[in-house]
């Protein structure tokens, strides 16, 4: 019998020209759109052999209703969506797909990074109210890229590739990543720092690359946040629980952290009751101009990225059920 890939969630496939390119005739497609893996019929549960999983969280319970299951790939990197002990026990395998867009949000991370330091939105906002209004500001957050030390959490594959951007713009680059085998700063010719704490004394801009874990789930909050160096930036282009909002909103008002650089939220998109700092973004509150940039979770996105997503998530599927080589498997030990 022919395996079954099940692709369940509305929008996550405009077309099947990719995934049918790639299964052949090996791997019949299922394709559904409904608002949850709740909503599934019984059906089509019971053909899935694999299933492709881009937003939507998966229970336990759900995996209940998946009785010949055998490998859900993310198409994407984080999986902590997916309850992976549940899985474990059902002998189904995760995999994920973690290279798709790590020249995206490693870019992004150095955009919002360089439109604080260089006062780029400051300066939009200004402007537009008044074009004729030719004054040059002198406050933070613009600050003389060389002179700061660029803190790195999380020195992963997207971690790596803002180390490197922000060493080649002068920034004197150190990072914290307890997983990492020594010597890693040495081939990359940056600097580690031997705790989270020390990372966040040597900051005056801060970028966040760690994935959504128990550990690092609200490992940035009021108190870790005031280790920073007064008038630092905090970019976030991991996951929204990584850091305490509310903490980060009294920072920036207290004016310790002089702009804050935001892609992910807790929840995505936003539902009630709405975290504090984005009422303040949309009402547009005095003091935060230019020090407060928010983004839609956008960091990945670019035609080629969306491509590669759903090309590289095709053939880790293929990989894991038709051959003894999966690719890009999340380990019971990484759980």
């Amino acid at each position: 019998m022919t395996p079954t890939v099940l692709y369940p969630e509305e929008r996550q496939i405009p077309d099947e020209t990719i995934e049918r390119e790639i299964y052949g005739s090996e791997l019949a497609l299922l394709r559904r759109r409904v608002p949850s893996l709740a909503e599934l019929d019984e059906a089509d549960c019971a053909k899935a052999d694999g299933m492709a999983i881009m937003h939507y969280a998966v229970s336990g319970r759900d995996l209940e209703r998946f009785p010949r299951l055998k490998v859900i790939v993310r198409m994407g990197v984080g999986v902590d969506k997916l309850d992976r002990a549940a899985a474990e026990k059902r002998n189904v395998l995760i995999c994920n797909v973690p290279d798709y867009g790590t020249t995206e949000v490693a870019d992004h991370a150095m955009a919002l990074v360089l439109a604080l330091r260089r006062g780029i939105v400051l300066y939009h906002e200004r402007m537009r109210e008044n074009a004729m209004r030719w004054e040059l500001a002198k406050e933070e957050p613009i600050r003389r890229l060389g002179i700061q030390t660029f803190g790195i959490i999380g020195l992963g594959r997207i971690g790596t590739a803002v180390a490197l951007r922000a060493r080649a713009f002068g920034f004197r680059v150190f990072f914290y990543d307890p997983f990492l085998p020594n010597g890693v700063e040495l081939a990359l010719g940056i600097n580690r720092a031997k705790s989270l704490e020390a990372l966040l004394q040597e900051t005056d801009t801060l970028s966040i690359h760690a994935p959504l874990t128990p550990e690092t789930r609200g490992m940035l909050g009021r108190s870790q946040l005031s280790l920073l160096k007064k008038g630092a930036v905090v970019v976030n282009t991991a996951r929204g629980p990584i850091i305490d909002l509310d903490a980060l909103l009294a920072a920036l008002r207290e004016g310790h952290i002089a702009g804050a650089g935001i892609d992910v939220v807790p929840v995505e998109p936003p539902v009630e009751p709405y975290p504090e700092i984005l009422r303040a973004y949309r009402a547009k509150e005095k003091g935060l101009e230019g020090r407060l940039i928010i983004t839609p979770h956008a960091a990945w996105l670019t035609r080629q990225s969306e491509h590669d997503t759903r090309t590289k998530a095709a053939e880790t599927m293929r990989a894991a059920l038709l051959t003894n080589r999966p690719q890009n498997v999340i380990t019971p030990q990484m759980i």
